[in-house]
C-alpha cells in the first residue's frame, strides 16, 4: 500500500482531514527520513507502511482528541519528531518546539522543517530539565513518547505546562502499574491524572495509550532537580 492511501484512510478513521498538502509534507518527512536513517540511526522502524501506521497515524490520533490549531506544544525527547513535527503536519496551526538532548537529531529535524516549508517550528537542543527559563510555564501542552517511565518523565514534562494545559504521555497498553506508580510525583508537580485514552492505530491491531494529566497549579520551583537525581531518587 502507499503512504498516501495508508494515511488517507487512517485519518478518515481518526475523523481527521488529510488534504493534498498534507499528504505530500508527509511522504517529503517520510523520505527524508528514510534517506537520514541509514546514516543515523533515527528509527527501527522503516517502510511505507510501518512508517505511515506506527509513526504517523500513532501520533496523529492526538489531533483526533484535543484541539491544538493555535496552541502552544512542545514535544520533549522528540528523536526523529514524533509526535510533535507528525502533528504538526496533521496541524499546521499548531504552534510547536522540539526538544532533544542530541544535536545530530536537531539538525535533522531543522533540516526537515525546511523541506516541510516549516519556518515556525522551534528546534531546541538541550535536555528538558535545562530548558530556557522562559519556557517554564509557558505551553498549552508537552507530549512524550516512548522517553522515560511516567513517573520520571512527569518531572521533565510537566514544569513546562501552563496551568490548566496538559502534559500527554504516549504509552503502550500495559501502562497502568507506571501510571499508579507517577501517582505522587504528578501530585507534587501540581498535576492530576485526568484519564487514559486508548486506541487503535488505524489498519493495525496495536494498541496505544494516550496518558493525559492536566496541569491544575504551579510546579514547585525546585523541580524539575538535574537528570542524575531524578534517576537517583523519583519522586
Amino acid at each position: 500500500m502507499m503512504l498516501e492511501t495508508i494515511l488517507q484512510s487512517g485519518f478518515e478513521a481518526l475523523g481527521l482531514a488529510a488534504d493534498g498538502q498534507i499528504l505530500s509534507r508527509y511522504r517529503t518527512y517520510f523520505e527524508y527520513l528514510e534517506e537520514m536513517n541509514k546514516v543515523m540511526n533515527l528509527t527501527a522502524i522503516s517502510g511505507e507502511k510501518d512508517v505511515g501506521q506506527l509513526h504517523f497515524l500513532d501520533c496523529a490520533a492526538i489531533a483526533a482528541h484535543f484541539p491544538l490549531a493555535g496552541k502552544r506544544l512542545i514535544d520533549v525527547g522528540t528523536g526523529a519528531g514524533f509526535p510533535g513535527l507528525a502533528l504538526k503536519i496533521a496541524c499546521p496551526e499548531l504552534e510547536l518546539t522540539l526538544l532533544d538532548s542530541l544535536d545530530k537529531r536537531i539538525n535533522f529535524l531543522k533540516n526537515c522543517c525546511g523541506k516541510l516549508g516549516f519556518e515556525d517550528v522551534y528546534c531546541l537542543h538541550a535536555r528538558a530539565e535545562e530548558a530556557p527559563g522562559d519556557m517554564r510555564e509557558s505551553f498549552d501542552f508537552a507530549t512524550s513518547r516512548a522517553v522515560a517511565r511516567l513517573n520520571l518523565l512527569s518531572e521533565l514534562c510537566l514544569p513546562l505546562v501552563k496551568v490548566g494545559g496538559y502534559f500527554i504521555a504516549m504509552k503502550g497498553p500495559d501502562c497502568q502499574e507506571e501510571v499508579n506508580e507517577a501517582g505522587r510525583a504528578i501530585a507534587l508537580l501540581g498535576g492530576k491524572l485526568e484519564k487514559r485514552i486508548d486506541y487503535s492505530i488505524p489498519g493495525t491491531d496495536v494498541v496505544h495509550s494516550l496518558v493525559v494529566i492536566k496541569k491544575e497549579k504551579p510546579t514547585p520551583g525546585k523541580y524539575p532537580r538535574r537528570w542524575a537525581q531524578i534517576k537517583k531518587q523519583p519522586l
